[in-house]
């Protein structure tokens, strides 16, 4: 198991200026600052610093890819 961050610039790093671009649209913005919450609970739940039981980091772990798979989308566009 890795306890890597996953921050979106490491996640898409081909897609820097894109997700650049996209900061200031309202939408863009709600989804990012969402993945950035889950992420750093998943970040902070592996590392012991706020543990939790497997079910909800695994709860949390697909919400993130969720909210992922959304950011992915609108870079693609």
């Amino acid at each position: 198991m890795s306890h890597t961050p996953h921050e979106l610039h490491e996640e898409f790093p081909e897609y820097a200026d894109k997700l650049h671009a996209l900061r200031g649209k309202a939408h863009f913005d709600k989804l990012a600052d969402s993945y950035h919450e889950v992420n750093r609970a998943i970040h902070r739940a592996e590392t012991d610093v706020e543990p939790t039981d497997d079910f909800h980091l695994e709860d949390m772990r697909k919400e993130r890819l969720r909210l992922k798979d959304q950011i992915f989308s609108m870079l693609r566009a």
